[in-house]
């Protein structure tokens, strides 16, 4: 079967699926995925410096989507703005995966995560339009900030890292929701193209950091665990999210995965939270139960007046029909 016409197939089963799943269930899968990534980068500091561990998540994310999707048909298929528009992804892609594993180089992972959240609340406050979207946007920041284990440290340069990281997640949002509104790129395949495009952009300065691992099994195993925990599933459950969540919404969601860290902390861990770690739970899930996302309740049907004449009469009464 033609490639282009599997891609269809799968791109309808998905579209027929999809609406039959809440977005925020999506967003969920992808928090508790983004947690297991760092079991596995655990055994890859010991082996790999941090640009070589940024490269194997990218190069085996990138394999994986190879594999699964064939993605490179659909270049050629695209006009330039969709074109730029993966490539500019598949830079930022490049770009905060490698700064990322830099800062935490340097900073605690909680210190990392709270100014990853900065630019963040940016984009969610910008939307707030609403006082109840407000009161949600407060709630979640509180949240995440009672979660989150901030440490100033006096290390600049990993502060520098954390703040690029943040940024970069920031334009991953906007970048990715535009990629997934997109009507060119089928599903998932236009994260697939950028994810290789992504893995090319970060060949040069990782793969000599990276190849230590391709003589030992373990790092290498544990580089594909990384690549597949942190890249693969969050980013297709992120473009499932962004396909049905407005911006503003999903930044908000974003709130949820210093929440479901702690969750994973006491189910899988039996790791017991401080008052101040439940209040912060709390905090979180009651922002993001408050806000409303407009993006969805904006598509009601239009209400159009339509002239219906009466029998027997000669005024005009109208009727509200949904158009």
């Amino acid at each position: 079967m033609p490639r282009s016409a599997s891609s269809a197939g799968a791109t309808s089963k998905a579209a027929t699926t999809a609406p039959r799943v809440p977005p925020h269930a999506y967003f969920v899968v992808s928090a508790v995925f983004h947690y297991l990534g760092p079991a596995f980068a655990v055994l890859l500091f010991v082996r790999v410096d941090a640009l070589g561990v940024a490269w194997l998540r990218i190069a085996s994310a990138a394999a994986v989507f190879a594999l699964w999707r064939r993605p490179w048909w659909l270049w050629q298929r695209l006009d330039q703005t969709t074109r730029r528009l993966l490539a500019a992804w598949a830079a930022v892609l490049a770009a905060m995966n490698s700064v990322f594993y830099l800062a935490l180089e340097r900073l605690p992972l909680g210190t990392v995560a709270a100014i990853e959240f900065l630019p963040v609340i940016v984009l969610a406050a910008f939307a707030a339009r609403t006082r109840r979207n407000l009161l949600a946007l407060v709630c979640a920041v509180a949240g995440v900030y009672l979660l989150t284990d901030v440490r100033l440290v006096a290390e600049p340069l990993g502060v520098a890292f954390a703040a690029a990281n943040a940024v970069l997640f920031a334009a991953y949002i906007v970048l990715g929701h535009r990629v997934a509104r997109n009507q060119q790129v089928h599903g998932i395949d236009g994260l697939a193209l950028s994810m290789l495009i992504a893995a090319v952009i970060a060949l040069p300065i990782g793969i000599w950091d990276a190849a230590p691992a391709f003589v030992d099994p373990v790092a290498l195993a544990a580089g594909m665990g990384v690549g597949v925990s942190s890249s693969v599933i969050p980013y297709v459950t992120d473009q499932l999210a962004m396909a049905r969540l407005s911006r503003a919404t999903y930044a908000l969601m974003v709130s949820l995965l210093p929440a479901t860290a702690t969750v994973i902390g006491i189910v899988v861990l039996t790791q017991i939270p401080t008052p101040t770690e439940i209040v912060g739970v709390v905090l979180v899930i009651l922002g993001v139960a408050v806000h409303q996302d407009h993006h969805r309740t904006s598509k009601r049907p239009r209400v159009s007046r339509q002239i219906v004449r009466q029998p027997g009469s000669t005024e005009c009464d109208t009727m509200k029909q949904p158009r």
